[in-house]
């Protein structure tokens, strides 16, 4: 056979057996004969997946949907779920599970990589909700891991920048600041005790003449009284009359004393002195400016020593008596500027300071005197007048303040959030001092320069109060 002729009887050869091969083949006519046909090892990219390692972290659906199990679980048509190692990667498409550097895998599953062991997954919305295996929310949003390094304080929120925006959130510096607020309590204007005179007689008098003066009236400085008669003191004054006449003027000295002791004005003694005459009566006149709040003296009376003839009171100073209540009086200081108000002259405002805060709390009322003085030079406060109080309170120096939103006083605890900067707020319980009328001290918790939230922190405790309770919960669940 020439040559043409035998390559023509090869192709028309090998034709038919591709033909006939690919007819056994659609036709699966090895299983009908019994015969098992080797299939050629074609090249595809399971031959190159490696084996998975590490230990079964959870199951997933056999056709790659996104359905998880944390323990052996079957479809509704009854196939099994698949086995994922640590080796293997997660991953929420259809498509079959890529494999990953298995040195790598061990090592971020090794409790002592530097991500920290694997504890749970977090809704990414910070919803309350979290799920052991990795899931997907309503959004399709993956749930976000949580290792043991990266929780850190449970209490610790962190908050997006969008989300930030959304809510409001505000901060603060804290400061060195002076803390100023007012307190506003009642009070009733009392007499100075200091500038009231009580006048008596030391000795048995007869009062005579007395001046037509009453309960109320206002009296000057020297202004006659009454006059009256003593035998002690007639019996003194002619005694020191006739040591001037003889001329003994060291002898003058103890019966002037004596005519002192006795009661006897300056004036009369000194009118005894000139005109070396004792008078049959000595007038007694008014040592202070004042009013009259009390006249018991009467012409022809016989007044015993110790008896109260006039009393007197100046008015040209005053006192407030105001209560503080004793939760307060922390901010109260001696010296604080007052403004008082009465509400018989209105549109009056006194100005006057502190004087004296009264060493008890009364067992009633629970509030403490503070004794507030004031000048009251033309009379028109009037003793147990009711009176309207504002104290400048709170603290002189320069001490630590936030703004009063920013502290969350829950009765039990008092807490500020620090602002860390990249979304992270920490909640600082904190130690109050004196709180003003926009500021409040921190005694504890809080230094100067600290950037503190002022606006929308109960939303900030909310989320914190959470995601202690989601770690105290998920520690729980992790114990052996």
């Amino acid at each position: 056979m020439n040559t043409p002729l035998r390559v023509a009887a090869t192709l028309s050869l090998a034709v038919l057996l591709g033909g006939g091969g690919y007819w056994a083949g659609t036709n699966d006519l090895g299983t009908q004969l019994g015969l098992q046909l080797v299939k050629p090892a074609l090249a595809t990219p399971d031959a190159s997946m490696t084996v998975p390692t590490g230990a079964i972290i959870y199951y997933r659906h056999p056709d790659g949907q996104p359905r998880f199990s944390a323990t052996p679980k079957n479809t509704e048509d009854g196939r099994p779920f698949i086995p994922v190692h640590a080796s293997e990667d997660v991953s929420f498409a259809t498509a079959p599970l890529k494999p990953i550097d298995a040195a790598a895998t061990a090592a971020s599953s090794d409790p002592t990589s530097a991500k920290g062991k694997l504890l749970y997954y977090r809704n990414p919305m910070g919803l309350p909700d979290t799920s052991k295996v990795p899931k997907k929310d309503s959004m399709g949003m993956d749930y976000i891991p949580v290792f043991e390094g990266d929780q850190g304080d449970a209490s610790t929120v962190k908050v997006s920048l969008g989300k930030l925006q959304r809510t409001g959130v505000k901060t603060a510096i804290a400061e060195m600041a002076g803390i100023s607020r007012k307190i506003q309590v009642p009070g009733t204007v009392a007499l100075d005790e200091r500038l009231v005179s009580v006048i008596s007689m030391r000795t048995d008098s007869f009062v005579d003449d007395v001046a037509n003066v009453t309960t109320g009236d206002r009296i000057r400085k020297g202004q006659n009284l009454f006059n009256f008669y003593s035998k002690d003191i007639a019996a003194a004054a002619s005694e020191y009359a006739a040591g001037r006449n003889d001329g003994r003027g060291s002898a003058d000295a103890g019966s002037a004393l004596r005519l002192k002791n006795l009661g006897v004005p300056q004036e009369a003694i000194d009118t005894i002195a000139r005109t070396h005459q004792v008078p049959t009566s000595i007038g007694y006149v008014a040592p202070r400016d004042g009013i009259i709040l009390e006249r018991a003296a009467t012409t022809g009376m016989m007044a015993k020593p110790g008896d109260v003839l006039f009393r007197i009171a100046d008015i040209s100073k005053i006192w407030v008596m105001a209560d503080v209540p004793e939760y307060d009086l922390a901010s109260v200081h001696s010296g604080a500027e007052v403004n008082v108000t009465v509400r018989s002259l209105p549109g009056r405002t006194f100005k006057g300071v502190v004087d004296l805060i009264y060493p008890q709390v009364d067992m009633q009322t629970r509030t403490t005197k503070v004794r507030i003085e004031l000048r009251n030079p033309d009379g028109l406060l009037l003793a147990n007048m009711y009176a309207d109080v504002e104290i400048e309170a709170g603290a002189q120096k320069p001490v630590v303040a936030v703004p009063n939103s920013a502290i969350i006083d829950t009765g039990d605890r008092q807490v500020v959030f620090i602002d860390k900067g990249d979304g992270k707020f920490e909640p600082k319980d904190v130690k109050l001092g004196v709180r003003g009328e926009d500021r409040t001290e921190i005694t504890k918790g809080v230094a100067a320069g600290d950037r503190v939230v002022v606006a929308a922190n109960f939303l900030l405790d909310a989320e914190s109060n959470l995601n202690s309770a989601l770690s105290a919960m998920t520690q729980e669940e992790t114990k052996p």
